[in-house]
């Protein structure tokens, strides 16, 4: 569409996801079930997709889906769920990960290859699902990266790979799937709160919002909103790009 025949949205229309529908991959906890009631509040039918715990409902509109992501079919599955249930796909967040901590020499080849396939495996899958599927009003998908995609992080060679991979992807599908109507875009997260995580990891927490610009950890919310601006009109020339939410950690010089 030309930008001579673009329509301007109205400002207050911007973020609003009214009649459309969101998919969420791993919506069960953290920032997935920030990123899925925040859809929700903006007016989405949202889908949540769990593998072992069901989503909370409360307060949000929408449907759950249960599936594992690392058998090849879920992901069409989940797509083709989202619209026989709802006649339409408008947003798709790839948020389902696994983080555990290893040092690289103990990395066995199981347990590498589970966090490989747990992080872009499962984002391949999902883009290629929902890029299927896209309607006449085009589709919006966003996946969750992180910072360690961008900067190393001791014991996290495996995740911190996985994530710069998804940087990448996201660049190369955008570039693929533009001409289709689908936008591709990233967020990459930097350390965000958990109950229990000043007691696990205090001197990971403290350091962090002595040395962070904005002086705090990151919230679910800070990153559904991010996510919230990508898949929304107010982004609609915006694809292939990598949002990073992290109060500013790393424009924080290591010298």
């Amino acid at each position: 569409m030309s930008a001579l025949t673009d329509p301007v949205v109205p400002v207050a229309k911007l973020l609003d996801f009214a009649g459309q529908t969101v998919v969420v991959t791993g919506a069960s906890g953290g920032i997935g079930r920030a990123v899925a009631q925040r859809f929700a509040d903006a007016g989405a039918t949202v889908v949540s997709h769990w593998r072992t715990t069901k989503p909370d409902p409360a307060g949000r509109k929408g449907l759950d889906f249960q599936g594992d992501l690392s058998l090849i079919a879920t992901a069409e599955d989940l797509a083709q769920f989202a619209v026989e249930q709802t006649g339409r796909l408008d947003v798709w967040i790839n948020n389902a990960a696994l983080q555990p901590v290893s040092s690289f020499l103990e990395l066995d080849a199981e347990a590498e290859r589970l966090v490989v396939d747990t992080n872009i495996g499962f984002v391949m899958r999902g883009t290629r699902a929902a890029a299927k599927r896209v309607g006449p009003s085009g589709l919006a998908i966003v996946n969750i990266a992180s910072i360690e995609g961008l900067v190393p992080a001791t014991g996290h060679s495996h995740y911190g790979a996985a994530k710069a991979a998804i940087v990448h992807h996201t660049k190369a599908t955008a570039a693929e799937l533009g001409s289709l109507g689908v936008r591709v875009n990233a967020v990459a997260p930097g350390l965000i709160d958990r109950p229990g995580l000043q007691d696990d990891w205090p001197s990971g927490v403290n350091r962090w919002t002595a040395a962070a610009p904005l002086q705090r950890l990151g919230t679910g919310t800070d990153v559904a909103d991010a996510c919230l601006f990508l898949g929304s009109a107010a982004a609609r020339w915006i694809t292939g790009a990598t949002l990073v939410v992290d109060g500013g950690m790393l424009t924080v010089s290591p010298w």
